[in-house]
């Protein structure tokens, strides 16, 4: 290179200034620059871990939340859960026992009906045997010309009903 030409006597005047620019240079970035640039580096990265650590320790606690309240969810719906089986068998229970109330009142009533029915039906019996004892006198006496006594009707019309 031509600047280094020893053979200059103006070379040793560019190398002593060339080495001053280059402490100067050197001690103003490595003794001024660089000690800032590692502290903020520093600082930076001391805050970056704080802020990591920090979110960890949230999501921690977020998760913890997060477990305890569908815990909670769990719990409320297996109280939940019971409380409709109570109710479905109290509800059942009273509904059993409504319908055994209506059920002896209809056997009640059906017991009733059943006697008023028999009377009923043996009233009828007894007027269809005189319906048939007049009936049959009737006939017996067109035919005939004379009305037969009751005493053997009423013995003919339950004869005839008995078979």
């Amino acid at each position: 290179m031509p600047q280094f030409d020893f053979g200059n006597p103006t070379v040793w005047a560019q190398v002593f200034w060339l080495g001053v620019c280059f402490a100067v240079l050197y001690f103003g970035i490595v003794k001024l620059t660089l000690p800032k640039l590692a502290r903020t580096i520093d600082a930076r990265e001391t805050q970056v871990t704080g802020d990591i650590a920090t979110a960890e320790a949230a999501k921690a606690e977020a998760d913890a939340l997060a477990a305890t309240y569908a815990a909670g969810i769990e719990d409320a719906q297996k109280a939940a859960r019971a409380k409709v089986t109570e109710a479905r068998a109290k509800a059942s229970a009273s509904v059993d026992k409504t319908v055994a109330a209506a059920n002896e009142k209809l056997a009640e009533q059906a017991a009733v009906a059943e006697k008023s029915l028999s009377a009923a039906r043996a009233k009828a019996l007894g007027e269809i045997e005189g319906v048939a004892a007049d009936s049959a006198a009737d006939i017996v006496e067109r035919l005939t010309g004379k009305r037969p006594d009751a005493a053997t009707l009423k013995k003919a019309a339950s004869a005839a009903m008995a078979a």
